[in-house]
């Protein structure tokens, strides 16, 4: 069955929502209700399907939705299919819903010397009205050694930490308008400078190096974390990853989704080899858990967080997950050793 399917690939900027992995397949993207950095005006893929084509595990296919604007008609079962990783059935065909062509972005990099700073402004900003495509904080070495890495320089030089603003709008007056807002909002709440990128090229340049930063550590990480807890607690819970840094005497190099309450700690390959690894990540999945989050915000199950599923799903919910797993597997053929047990 799987030989004759062919992968479903997005051709044309259909929708809003942008994938980190650009060269994602529609399919997967759908699978595994991808994310990525505009989430926080956007939201994610799960909010332009309006229809699907499954091929299930007993080799039967099934529409589910459609065209239609309502349809309160049975339970939802294409939502349930949305984010379930194909361990339910295999998707063939997608419907999205598609939207105007919004106007070009304008990035804005602002610079903080304190973290919570720089988070405390991330709500500041989405409650006067500025919703951004995206708002991702980062620290300033990082995105130092991955512009050397990649043979560049990062264009900014003050602070320790930024975040990383990209506005878009109806037209360019309003752009620059959410972009003065922003920038004024930080500087009110301790910015120390600010950088506005307006070319296709500067912006481009920026966003190369925020989106290439895994690669600085590749061959030194063992695995890259998914927590999200409420955007209010992100400084919180990366002031316990840095207390387990310190704690376990490692680096531990950390992005941030900061409008959406997403980021991903680095965890290197020297506290896998002193057998230290599982430890430190079920502790930052517990702090995550006790401040009202989960073990994955956009990356998903897997294999890699199988077990520690139970840590932020209660016995029941689980009990019901496996239920559905058998009615739609009954043999068990799909993702084995991926999929709930």
């Amino acid at each position: 069955m799987h030989s004759c399917l062919k992968p479903l690939k997005l051709r044309i900027s259909t929708s809003p929502p942008h994938p980190g992995d650009e060269g994602a397949q529609l399919g997967g993207l759908v699978a595994c209700n991808a994310g990525g950095t505009r989430a926080v005006k956007y939201g994610v893929v799960r909010n332009y399907v309006k229809g699907l084509e499954v091929v299930l595990p007993t080799g039967e296919t099934v529409q589910m939705g459609g065209k239609l604007l309502k349809n309160n008609t049975g339970l939802d079962l294409m939502h349930l299919l949305i984010d379930s990783e194909g361990i339910l059935g295999i998707i063939t065909r997608v419907t999205l819903r598609l939207y105007p062509k919004f106007a070009g972005p304008a990035t804005l990099v602002v610079s903080f010397d304190n973290r919570h700073s720089a988070i405390r402004c991330v709500p500041k900003i989405l409650q006067a009205g500025v919703i951004p495509m995206a708002i991702e904080y980062v620290d300033r070495d990082l995105m130092e050694d991955t512009a050397r890495y990649l043979g560049t320089s990062w264009p900014v030089t003050k602070g320790t930490c930024h975040l990383i603003i990209i506005v878009t709008g109806t037209n360019e007056d309003d752009v620059y308008e959410q972009c003065q807002k922003a920038s004024e909002i930080c500087e009110a709440n301790g910015a120390v400078d600010s950088l506005m990128a307006e070319s296709r090229e500067e912006q481009a340049h920026i966003l190369r190096i925020r989106s290439e930063e895994s690669m600085t550590y590749k061959a030194q990480l063992a695995e890259i974390l998914d927590v999200t807890v409420p955007p209010a607690a992100v400084g919180d819970m990366m002031d316990e990853v840095d207390r387990l840094a310190a704690e376990y005497k490692t680096k531990i190099p950390m992005v941030a989704h900061a409008g959406d309450g997403n980021f991903h700690p680095h965890l290197m390959l020297e506290l896998k080899e002193r057998g230290l690894s599982t430890e430190v990540k079920r502790k930052i999945y517990s702090r995550a858990v006790a401040l009202g989050g989960v073990i994955s915000g956009e990356h998903g199950i897997g294999k890699t967080r199988l077990g520690e599923l139970e840590m932020c799903i209660d016995p029941k919910s689980l009990e019901l997950m496996r239920g559905l797993k058998r009615l739609f597997d009954p043999n068990g053929i799909l993702s084995p050793d991926s999929a709930i047990k």
